[in-house]
């Protein structure tokens, strides 16, 4: 009895082991989840110091994954970064898009989105982000000053006409005010890039949402939030099977013994 108990106990204790070494490759892995760029477009493959970042890109120049060239790029209407045309449907107001500028920088320069960084499979790009938990009053604030602005669609990622160079609206599609297709501030930051951004229930300043805007002198706050986030992605990690080894092993010892 004693015997058949003690294989049963050393398989036990072999099965631990390799899940934790398993969660150990993992741990190691989640690393990555810091301080990282997405593999896409015109990332660069590292993170580091761009001291000429242009206008609203700015804040990221201590650590950025996008380089000035991009970064320049960003401010340009139909710019060689994606041939998006802001202004599909009229001039968009310069309030309304002084937030798509911020949300490009945001995507091309933060180092600090690698808890919602995703495989994707496209001709354009290996990775992207999902459900960034954008903060509430950035979100707020981008809808507000784009609702005299015009678009006709709802998700911006897909479905335009692409025949001239640049996106145009597709057939049937009409123009009309932000609010039509983006009735709340929600539909328009969580629809929009299909769900890159989900609006988070938290404040600036929380350390539990990204922000899009923030004061460089005061350090960056979405360091903070992805720290945050990647600690509750990695949960206890490979420690949490030792107490249940050192238990094994002490009952193996007395059966043995």
């Amino acid at each position: 009895m004693a015997q058949r108990m003690t294989t049963q106990l050393l398989l036990l204790l072999v099965w631990v082991a390799v899940v934790g070494e398993a969660q150990t490759r993992t741990a190691r892995a989640r690393t990555e989840l810091l301080n990282v760029c997405m593999n896409a477009k015109h990332h660069k493959e590292k993170p580091g110091p761009e001291d000429k970042l242009h206008e609203q890109c700015r804040p990221w120049k201590k650590n950025a994954c996008c380089s000035t060239n991009t970064s320049q790029e960003a401010h340009k209407d139909v710019s060689y970064l994606y041939r998006f045309n802001w202004n599909h449907c009229g001039e968009m107001a310069p309030a309304c898009k002084r937030h798509f500028i911020q949300d490009t920088c945001l995507y091309e320069c933060s180092p600090n989105l690698g808890p919602w960084i995703q495989q994707v499979d496209q001709s354009w790009r290996k990775e992207r982000v999902l459900n960034v938990p954008l903060c509430k009053e950035d979100c707020e604030q981008w809808w507000d000053d784009c609702r005299t602005s015009y678009t006709c669609k709802s998700n911006w990622h897909k479905g335009w006409n692409w025949t001239s160079g640049f996106n145009k609206c597709p057939v049937g599609a009409a123009c009309q005010p932000f609010h039509f297709y983006f009735p709340t501030p929600i539909v328009l930051c969580n629809e929009i890039w299909t769900y890159s951004y989900k609006v988070s229930n938290y404040s600036r300043g929380s350390g539990r949402c990204i922000q899009m805007w923030f004061d460089p002198a005061q350090g960056n706050p979405n360091e903070e939030v992805a720290r945050f986030y990647a600690a509750a992605m990695s949960g206890a990690g490979p420690w949490a099977a030792w107490p249940l080894l050192l238990s094994l092993a002490l009952t193996l010892l007395w059966l043995l013994s």
